[in-house]
Protein backbone atom coordinates (compact mmCIF):
# COMPACT_ATOMS: atom_id res chain seq x y z
CA UNK A 1 0.00 0.00 0.00
CA UNK A 2 2.65 2.32 0.98
CA UNK A 3 4.50 1.93 -2.60
CA UNK A 4 1.38 2.37 -4.61
CA UNK A 5 0.77 5.86 -2.73
CA UNK A 6 4.32 6.84 -2.92
CA UNK A 7 4.32 6.03 -6.77
CA UNK A 8 0.55 8.02 -7.52
CA UNK A 9 2.05 11.20 -5.12
CA UNK A 10 5.55 10.57 -7.74
CA UNK A 11 3.12 11.24 -10.63
CA UNK A 12 0.61 14.24 -8.97
CA UNK A 13 3.10 16.16 -7.35
CA UNK A 14 5.33 17.48 -10.03
CA UNK A 15 1.87 17.90 -12.00
CA UNK A 16 0.15 19.61 -9.04
CA UNK A 17 2.56 22.12 -8.95
CA UNK A 18 3.26 22.88 -12.45
CA UNK A 19 -0.10 24.10 -12.53
CA UNK A 20 -0.03 25.87 -9.19
CA UNK A 21 3.19 27.72 -10.42
CA UNK A 22 1.22 28.45 -13.75
CA UNK A 23 -2.07 29.30 -11.75
CA UNK A 24 -0.46 31.93 -9.84
CA UNK A 25 2.02 33.54 -12.51
CA UNK A 26 -1.80 33.50 -14.88
CA UNK A 27 -3.53 34.98 -12.03
CA UNK A 28 -0.79 37.55 -11.04
CA UNK A 29 -0.70 38.82 -15.04
CA UNK A 30 -4.86 38.70 -15.41
CA UNK A 31 -4.45 41.22 -12.24
CA UNK A 32 -2.37 43.69 -13.37
CA UNK A 33 -3.93 43.93 -16.93
CA UNK A 34 -6.61 44.09 -14.88
CA UNK A 35 -5.51 47.16 -12.77
CA UNK A 36 -4.31 48.61 -16.50
CA UNK A 37 -7.10 49.02 -17.43
CA UNK A 38 -8.86 49.84 -14.18
CA UNK A 39 -6.67 52.85 -14.86
CA UNK A 40 -7.34 53.29 -18.27
CA UNK A 41 -11.38 53.87 -17.23
CA UNK A 42 -10.33 57.15 -15.41
CA UNK A 43 -8.80 58.76 -18.68
CA UNK A 44 -11.40 57.46 -21.10
CA UNK A 45 -15.36 58.63 -21.43
CA UNK A 46 -17.86 57.00 -19.87
CA UNK A 47 -18.87 54.92 -23.10
CA UNK A 48 -15.73 52.72 -23.39
CA UNK A 49 -16.11 51.24 -19.53
CA UNK A 50 -18.63 48.40 -20.62
CA UNK A 51 -15.92 47.13 -23.70
CA UNK A 52 -13.41 47.09 -20.48
CA UNK A 53 -15.14 45.81 -18.15
CA UNK A 54 -15.98 42.95 -20.80
CA UNK A 55 -12.01 42.53 -21.35
CA UNK A 56 -11.01 42.01 -17.89
CA UNK A 57 -13.73 39.04 -17.44
CA UNK A 58 -11.48 36.97 -20.41
CA UNK A 59 -8.72 34.39 -18.86
CA UNK A 60 -5.25 34.43 -19.87
CA UNK A 61 -5.86 38.06 -21.50
CA UNK A 62 -3.27 39.15 -19.59
CA UNK A 63 -0.41 36.69 -20.79
CA UNK A 64 -1.55 37.30 -24.74
CA UNK A 65 -0.87 41.39 -23.99
CA UNK A 66 2.08 40.60 -22.02
CA UNK A 67 3.57 38.69 -24.79
CA UNK A 68 2.57 40.99 -27.82
CA UNK A 69 3.95 43.62 -25.68
CA UNK A 70 7.20 42.28 -25.44
CA UNK A 71 6.99 40.99 -29.50
CA UNK A 72 6.30 44.60 -30.25
CA UNK A 73 9.07 46.41 -28.03
CA UNK A 74 11.45 43.49 -29.34
CA UNK A 75 10.92 45.33 -32.90
CA UNK A 76 10.85 48.49 -31.82
CA UNK A 77 14.00 47.76 -29.89
CA UNK A 78 16.11 46.21 -32.87
CA UNK A 79 15.74 49.09 -35.34
CA UNK A 80 18.46 52.34 -35.49
CA UNK A 81 14.76 54.74 -34.06
CA UNK A 82 14.05 52.65 -31.32
CA UNK A 83 17.60 52.01 -29.99
CA UNK A 84 17.73 55.70 -30.22
CA UNK A 85 14.74 56.40 -28.10
CA UNK A 86 15.81 53.81 -25.72
CA UNK A 87 19.21 55.39 -24.85
CA UNK A 88 17.19 58.72 -24.56
CA UNK A 89 15.25 56.83 -21.82
CA UNK A 90 18.54 55.02 -20.59
CA UNK A 91 20.18 58.85 -20.08
CA UNK A 92 16.89 60.02 -18.30
CA UNK A 93 16.66 57.32 -15.86
CA UNK A 94 20.45 57.68 -14.73
CA UNK A 95 20.22 60.86 -14.12
CA UNK A 96 17.38 60.54 -11.26
CA UNK A 97 18.69 59.95 -7.52
CA UNK A 98 18.35 56.08 -6.29
CA UNK A 99 16.43 55.26 -9.58
CA UNK A 100 19.46 55.83 -11.35
CA UNK A 101 21.68 52.83 -9.12
CA UNK A 102 18.55 50.53 -9.25
CA UNK A 103 18.00 50.62 -12.83
CA UNK A 104 21.85 50.57 -13.82
CA UNK A 105 22.43 47.55 -11.46
CA UNK A 106 19.62 45.70 -13.09
CA UNK A 107 20.44 46.62 -16.43
CA UNK A 108 23.79 45.03 -16.43
CA UNK A 109 22.56 42.12 -14.87
CA UNK A 110 20.06 41.30 -17.60
CA UNK A 111 22.31 42.45 -19.94
CA UNK A 112 24.57 39.65 -18.82
CA UNK A 113 22.43 36.97 -18.36
CA UNK A 114 20.09 37.68 -21.46
CA UNK A 115 22.91 38.68 -23.91
CA UNK A 116 23.71 36.11 -27.00
CA UNK A 117 27.35 37.06 -26.68
CA UNK A 118 27.51 36.72 -23.23
CA UNK A 119 29.50 34.16 -21.02
CA UNK A 120 26.99 34.15 -18.16
CA UNK A 121 25.66 30.23 -16.84
CA UNK A 122 27.16 29.12 -19.65
CA UNK A 123 28.85 26.45 -18.20
CA UNK A 124 28.83 24.40 -15.28
CA UNK A 125 31.77 23.62 -12.87
CA UNK A 126 32.51 21.99 -10.08
CA UNK A 127 34.45 23.79 -7.25
CA UNK A 128 35.30 23.46 -3.37
CA UNK A 129 33.09 25.28 -1.03
CA UNK A 130 32.20 26.06 1.73
CA UNK A 131 35.99 24.65 2.38
CA UNK A 132 38.47 22.62 1.42
CA UNK A 133 37.19 18.88 0.48
CA UNK A 134 33.35 19.99 0.22
CA UNK A 135 32.43 20.07 -3.10
CA UNK A 136 29.88 22.11 -4.87
CA UNK A 137 28.17 23.06 -8.57
CA UNK A 138 28.71 26.88 -9.56
CA UNK A 139 28.23 28.86 -12.74
CA UNK A 140 31.05 30.40 -14.84
CA UNK A 141 29.75 34.09 -14.89
CA UNK A 142 33.32 35.77 -16.61
CA UNK A 143 36.50 37.06 -15.02
CA UNK A 144 37.17 39.52 -12.44
CA UNK A 145 36.75 43.07 -13.90
CA UNK A 146 37.51 46.58 -12.11
CA UNK A 147 39.10 47.26 -9.07
CA UNK A 148 38.67 43.63 -7.99
CA UNK A 149 40.44 42.02 -10.64
CA UNK A 150 43.51 44.72 -10.60
CA UNK A 151 43.85 42.99 -7.20
CA UNK A 152 44.25 39.86 -8.51
CA UNK A 153 46.94 38.27 -9.63
CA UNK A 154 46.86 35.13 -12.28
CA UNK A 155 44.08 33.63 -13.77
CA UNK A 156 40.95 34.20 -11.97
CA UNK A 157 37.10 33.21 -13.08
CA UNK A 158 34.05 34.55 -11.09
CA UNK A 159 31.47 31.84 -10.28
CA UNK A 160 28.01 32.07 -8.87
CA UNK A 161 27.48 29.32 -6.35
CA UNK A 162 23.85 28.81 -6.45
CA UNK A 163 21.83 27.65 -3.33
CA UNK A 164 19.40 24.69 -2.91
CA UNK A 165 16.66 24.55 -3.63
CA UNK A 166 16.17 27.75 -4.38
CA UNK A 167 18.85 28.43 -7.07
CA UNK A 168 17.95 32.05 -7.48
CA UNK A 169 19.97 33.35 -4.38
CA UNK A 170 23.99 32.20 -3.88
CA UNK A 171 26.80 33.22 -3.63
CA UNK A 172 30.02 35.12 -6.18
CA UNK A 173 33.56 33.37 -5.85
CA UNK A 174 36.32 34.96 -7.40
CA UNK A 175 38.57 31.25 -7.54
CA UNK A 176 41.73 30.86 -9.10
CA UNK A 177 41.13 28.64 -12.98
CA UNK A 178 43.24 26.11 -11.22
CA UNK A 179 41.45 25.24 -8.87
CA UNK A 180 38.29 25.08 -10.60
CA UNK A 181 36.54 21.10 -12.37
CA UNK A 182 35.14 21.85 -15.74
CA UNK A 183 31.64 19.83 -15.79
CA UNK A 184 30.53 18.28 -19.24
CA UNK A 185 26.67 18.34 -18.10
CA UNK A 186 24.64 21.42 -19.69
CA UNK A 187 23.50 23.91 -17.51
CA UNK A 188 19.83 22.63 -17.63
CA UNK A 189 20.89 19.31 -15.73
CA UNK A 190 23.44 21.54 -13.30
CA UNK A 191 20.65 23.51 -12.14
CA UNK A 192 17.87 19.84 -11.67
CA UNK A 193 20.61 18.66 -9.72
CA UNK A 194 20.80 21.57 -7.46
CA UNK A 195 17.11 22.32 -7.19
CA UNK A 196 16.94 18.24 -6.14
CA UNK A 197 19.07 18.36 -4.03
CA UNK A 198 21.13 16.15 -5.82
CA UNK A 199 18.53 13.64 -5.79
CA UNK A 200 18.05 13.83 -9.71
CA UNK A 201 21.72 13.06 -10.90
CA UNK A 202 22.05 13.88 -14.22
CA UNK A 203 23.60 10.84 -17.15
CA UNK A 204 27.40 10.35 -17.08
CA UNK A 205 29.12 12.39 -20.01
CA UNK A 206 31.97 12.19 -21.41
CA UNK A 207 35.08 13.34 -19.81
CA UNK A 208 34.90 17.30 -19.51
CA UNK A 209 37.18 19.60 -21.38
CA UNK A 210 39.39 22.02 -19.33
CA UNK A 211 37.33 25.75 -18.69
CA UNK A 212 37.64 27.22 -21.87
CA UNK A 213 39.29 31.54 -21.54
CA UNK A 214 37.12 33.97 -21.38
CA UNK A 215 37.60 37.49 -23.39
CA UNK A 216 37.84 40.46 -21.06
Amino acid sequence: MKKYLIAGLLVWLPLAITIWVLHSVLGLLDGVFAWLLSASQALLPAAAHSPLEMLKQIPGLGVIVMLVGLLLTGMFATNIVGQWWLRQGSRVLQQIPIVKSIYSSVKQVSDTLFSSSGNAFREAVLVQYPRQGSWTIAFVTGRPGGEAGEHLSGDYLSLYVPTTPNPTSGFFLMVPRADVVALAMSVDEALKYIISMGVVAPPTHLPAQPVRNLAG
